[in-house]
């Protein structure tokens, strides 16, 4: 598995967490039309082509919970389905010691579309 991020020091946290171990890919960025950065301004080529020459069966995309990240992560999802890649993304909902009354609408949303069931 290839984990996707767009700054190197998203790396950090998420080895430092102990539940990736993996290989990491680091973006530089994400796609911003509104600032100028199309898919050219990224390290996709470099991203699709470590794919195939190293027979990644899986990316995990780590990107933020924002429209710039939603547009990349589809972008990148939609290449990678062409060569039969599957593409996962972390979960999106509350943090751990959450409470509901400070989450916001977006955050609740995205928990109960990520919902678990208890079993």
């Amino acid at each position: 598995m290839l984990c996707v991020v767009e700054k190197a020091v998203d790396v950090m946290p998420l080895d430092k967490s102990g539940a990736f171990r993996g290989q990491y890919h680091v973006l530089g960025g994400k796609l911003s039309p509104i600032n100028g950065v199309g898919p050219e301004d990224l390290r996709l080529k470099e991203l699709f082509d470590r794919v195939r020459n190293d027979g990644v069966q899986e990316v995990l995309m780590a990107l933020g919970m924002d429209v710039e990240s939603d547009a990349t992560v589809y972008f990148i999802a939609k290449h990678l389905s062409e060569l039969g890649v599957k593409v996962s993304r972390l979960a999106q909902g509350l943090p751990a010691g959450a409470s509901l009354e400070f989450a916001d609408g977006l955050t609740l949303g995205r928990a109960i579309e990520n919902r678990l069931t208890v079993q």
